[in-house]
Formats: C-alpha cells, sequence, structure tokens
C-alpha cells in the first residue's frame, strides 16, 4: 500500500463481515452532500455523472474497514512477532519460484531501474503472497468508507476515492467489480489508487497497466516506484550494530525517515555498527531497535535504501520484514 505504498495483505485479510453485506444509499449524492461534492469536481475533470451518480450509489458503509484500520498489526506487534507472519519457508521457497518464472521480468526490472530481483519479489511477497491473497474487500466500498468516516483520514482518502474512479473510468472497467485490501490497495502490489496513477507501468508492452491480472506489470511497477523514490543501484540496506540491554533514551530510534543520526552520536551512547568499515566516518543511518520475545533488542542501522523501503509502508517493522525476507530469497536462490 504502498499507503503508505501497501498495508501487507499476507497480513491482515479481512472477509467482509455479516453486518457489513447489506448494501446502503450511505453514498448517494442526492441524500450526500459531501459526496455531491466529489461527484461535481470530478465531473469538471470529464467524467460523466450520470456514471459517478451510479458508481457511488452502489458503494456500501464497512464497518469492518474502519476496525481493521485501528488495529494494524504495525502498531501492536513485537518485531519477532512480525517477522514470523513472513519469513515462513514456504513464502521463502515461493519468492524464489516466483523469480524463476519470471525471470526475464524480473533481469528486464533490474537492468532499467537498478531494484535487485530479491527486493521487488519481497514486496509482492510481503503484499500478496506473490499474488495468492490479494483482497476480499470492494475496493469502492473501502474508500467509500474510508473517505467520508474515517476520524482523522478522511481527506486523504477522499483523494484516493478519487483516483480510483478516475482510473477504473479511464480503463472502462466496472469499480464495483475490483477487490483489494481493507484499505484500498490494489493488485500484485497493492497500490493504492494515486500509486497506480503515478507508479504503475505497462512493463510488457501490451498497452494496459494490469497490476490485478499481470505480474509482469506488478514487477516493473514496484521497480519503478522505488526508482521514483530514490532507490541506489548496488546501496546495501543496513549493517548490524550493537548496543546496551536497553535503548538509550537520547536516541531517536525507529524513525522512516532519511538518515538522521551520525555515528559519532551513537556511539556515545553505546550503539555501535559491527562492520564499521562499510560506513564512511560522516555517515548518518537510521538506528533501529528490534524488540524481541525475551526482552531483549537488536539493533541494526538503516541506510538509504532502508528508508526507501519506508515509503512503500512507513513502517520500520514492514520495511525490515521485506529487508529479511528478500535476503532469504536471495540464499534460497542460490542454495
Amino acid at each position: 500500500m504502498p499507503l503508505i505504498a501497501g498495508l501487507g495483505l499476507g497480513l491482515c485479510a479481512q472477509a467482509v463481515s455479516a453486518a457489513d453485506r447489506q448494501y446502503d444509499a450511505h453514498f448517494d449524492p442526492s441524500t450526500h452532500p459531501k459526496v455531491a461534492a466529489l461527484v461535481d469536481e470530478l465531473v469538471e475533470q470529464g467524467i460523466e455523472r450520470d456514471w459517478l451518480t451510479d458508481t457511488l450509489s452502489d458503494a456500501g458503509y464497512r464497518q469492518s474497514v474502519l476496525d481493521a484500520m485501528a488495529g494494524a498489526a504495525e502498531r501492536h506487534l513485537r518485531w519477532d512477532q512480525y517477522r514470523a507472519i513472513f519469513l515462513k519457508p514456504a513464502r521463502i521457497e515461493r519468492g524464489a519460484a516466483f523469480i524463476a518464472e519470471h525471470r526475464e521480468a524480473f533481469d528486464r526490472a533490474e537492468a532499467v531501474y537498478g531494484v535487485p530481483a530479491p527486493v521487488i519479489a519481497a514486496i509482492i511477497g510481503v503484499e500478496t503472497d506473490y499474488g495468492r491473497v490479494t483482497g476480499s474487500h470492494r475496493v469502492l466500498d473501502s474508500l467509500a468508507t474510508l473517505a467520508f468516516h474515517h476520524p482523522k483520514r478522511g481527506d486523504f482518502f477522499r483523494g484516493e476515492l478519487a483516483a480510483f474512479l478516475e482510473i477504473t473510468h479511464q480503463a472502462g472497467v466496472a469499480p464495483g467489480s475490483l477487490k483489494g485490501s481493507y484499505a484500498g490497495a490494489m493488485g500484485y502490489p497493492q497500490f493504492i489508487p494515486t500509486s497506480y496513477r503515478a507508479y504503475a507501468v505497462d512493463f510488457d508492452d501490451d498497452g494496459v497497466r494490469d497490476l490485478w491480472r499481470n505480474p509482469v506489470d506488478a514487477i516493473g511497477s514496484v521497480a519503478n516506484y522505488f526508482a521514483e523514490h530514490g532507490w541506489r543501484p548496488e546501496g546495501e540496506l543496513y549493517v548490524d550494530a550493537s548496543g546496551p540491554q536497553t535503548p538509550p533514551a537520547s536516541i531517536d530510534f525507529n524513525q522512516t525517515r532519511p538518515p538522521y543520526a551520525k555515528l559519532s552520536t551513537l556511539a556515545e551512547a553505546g550503539v555501535e555498527a559491527e562492520s564499521p568499515d562499510r560506513l564512511a566516518a560522516n555517515a548518518e543511518v537510521i538506528p533501529l531497535a528490534l524488540d524481541l520475545a525475551d526482552g531483549a533488542y537488536r539493533y541494526r542501522l538503516g541506510l538509504h535504501n532502508f528508508y526507501v523501503i519506508t515509503r512503500y509502508n512507513h513502517s520500520h517493522l514492514y520495511a525490515m520484514a521485506v529487508t529479511e525476507l528478500a535476503e532469504a530469497i536471495a540464499r534460497e536462490e542460490s542454495a
């Protein structure tokens, strides 16, 4: 998602609850002024009013979507719990097999965008288990619910709903026919609509950007997303570090922003790279303290490309799960 590029459907695919199955007229523009205002805006952009009215009147309110947003696992799991969801032997094996099946596309993506195959595969593996779990929610319902009922992020999701309507109208696809995550993320890589519009590519040159059914387009689109967010070819993701039993309060750990902590400052607090020769003396890093079941912490220092992964999902746990899955897939490939 990316959502925030993608929310990891492999983590939390939610079924439509029985209480949600009955549609209502909650998003009928004739009875909902905020929906009517969105229709007016999109009509000015060239979309037919009747099409918009019919589409939004078909949208259903979903309380389960709001509940799922409030309970995202990135907010309450320890690192070892989060890691266990994705670093399973079957998912690692499927990742290597997915690369082998689409080797030409992965090789071309790395040549064009500079992103290694295991990293691209790991994103798709975390998001949808390589297209096996792409979501059970109607995207139209999810986005309408979030746009007009999310207590804090309604404006954000209003923009996503508008982009979704533009994309489906342009493609001649019935909006109500498409399913995705509870947050409105779609297809193999779980792009939200604005990311789909901005970063999806027609990587097999068939004239269609199709992330729902076409893994080749998905592979190219993930690589393009990273390239557009500053991926550095040949750049490392992190280095291991050592540190005290309890993370020093003076260090701002696990922040998903560009590398911001100086090595000298970290060393003064007792956090040091285990392979300092891999870093420039004046390097800045993202200090990571990953909590484990026994109360201990694993320290790592995220580098620029680790930050780029957080542009896909603004969670340090997500980025580290992608990183470790990519490493495991690479080992499986070479075994």
